[in-house]
């Protein structure tokens, strides 16, 4: 079955960076468009980035744009989301995703941005 494990969360300090990975199972990774989205406390899903198949194309939400970096491994079945100059409104469960809603999911990493 299809399995999505993302890692990398943890705490840091506003203008901090983080990399999250997305180890990938059950599908075939290198034909599928793959996801980031995230939830913050008390909100819904939001997408943050998606990259396709081959990982020439690259799309960001506008809160993010210039500072996350989407990128694939398609050897390792892996999905990779670096994050640099961290903002408080980041934080959230970070999660990929085989689609652009979220509706097919891991179980999420958390990523938490305070002094």
């Amino acid at each position: 079955q299809v399995q999505l494990v993302e890692s990398g969360g943890g705490l840091v300090q506003p203008g901090g960076s983080l990399r999250l990975s997305c180890a990938t199972s059950g599908f075939t990774f290198s034909s599928n468009w793959m996801y980031w989205v995230r939830q913050a406390p008390g909100k819904g899903l939001e997408w943050v980035s998606g990259i396709s198949t081959g990982g020439g194309i690259t799309t960001y939400a506008d809160s993010v744009k210039g500072r996350f970096t989407i990128s694939r491994d398609n050897a390792k079945n892996t999905l990779y989301l670096r994050m640099n100059s961290l903002k408080s409104e980041d934080a959230a469960v970070y999660y990929c995703a085989k689609d652009h809603l979220g509706q097919v999911r891991g179980q999420g990493t958390q990523v938490t941005v305070s002094s």
